[in-house]
């Protein structure tokens, strides 16, 4: 027992140094701000409340919520038929197709960024090729579109993987009585193999939201700083501006969403799955 918790202590050392210690940083940043002196610092809420009282801060905050929605919807759309694909092949096959999923996670995302960069220029392959198709002076590069296409690319593998782990755990007898009542394949999937999925989605929703409202390279790689999202704004605020305090205040506002976010579907996901949670 003392061995296992002295194996403890490398993982508790470095927790509170990669995560414990940054968070205190910023909630020490969020609500300071620099006096007369060097060493003088003042404790104020003014750093949030330049970010509610300014309309710019708002709207880029609207923006980032926006476009993490479309982009999970989309996630969705094109994730849960890949997923129940993968889910209903054969046990080797599936285990190839898992594989061919997450195999471009393998790569850093800046990486594949900056491939799909090249990609929607203007000399790329997707002009070429719908110049071929005859459509001409067409923009992909530094639109909302090569933003959103960005991000459903990076972050679809999460929808597809965690779909396919509650699709891969559903019992075959549901199916099976299904059909014995004499329900079709449509009524089957619209009330068995749907409703038993929805954990699954909303813990894909989960882990293709949270990243793609905070994200910073992606919109600034493909949008070319013409769709700034929140990630953006902080990254300058710490990077450009040197304005510590500010950013510290936006990235605690993005944390208090972001955990709000998980609890609202974390109920979501207790309520359909018939777990009370604390209410028990």
């Amino acid at each position: 027992m003392k061995s296992f918790k002295l194996m403890t202590i490398p993982y508790i050392i470095w927790s509170i140094i990669m995560i414990i210690l940054p968070m205190v940083m910023i909630l020490f940043y969020a609500f300071i701000t620099k006096g007369n002196s060097v060493r003088q610092f003042i404790f104020t809420f003014d750093n949030f409340l330049k970010f509610f009282s300014d309309p710019v801060f708002f709207d880029v905050l609207k923006r980032s919520v926006y476009i993490a929605l479309i982009t999970t919807l989309f996630c969705i759309i094109l994730g849960y038929p890949v997923a129940y694909i993968i889910a209903r092949a054969k046990p080797k096959t599936s285990a190839i197709l898992v594989l061919l999923v997450t195999l471009p996670t393998w790569i850093n995302m800046l990486v594949r960024t900056y491939a799909w960069r090249s990609i929607l220029q203007e000399n790329g392959i997707a002009v070429a090729l719908l110049t071929l198709m005859g459509i001409k002076n067409v923009k992909l590069i530094e639109t909302e579109f090569a933003v959103i296409l960005g991000m459903v690319y990076n972050f679809i593998p999460f929808m597809i993987l965690q779909i396919y782990n509650s699709l891969s755990k559903l019992d075959e007898n549901y199916l099976t009585a299904a059909a014995d009542l004499g329900a079709n394949r449509v009524q089957t999937f619209l009330r068995i193999t749907l409703p038993l999925s929805v954990p699954g989605i909303v813990s894909g929703i989960t882990l293709v939201f949270l990243p793609a409202v905070s994200s910073f390279f992606i919109p600034k790689l493909l949008g070319g700083g013409q769709f700034v999202m929140i990630g953006n704004v902080i990254e300058n605020q710490f990077l450009t501006a040197g304005n510590w305090s500010f950013g510290s205040a936006i990235s605690l506002i993005m944390a208090i969403l972001i955990i709000i976010s998980m609890y609202i579907t974390r109920r979501l996901d207790a309520k359909i799955t018939g777990d009370g949670g604390d209410d028990k």
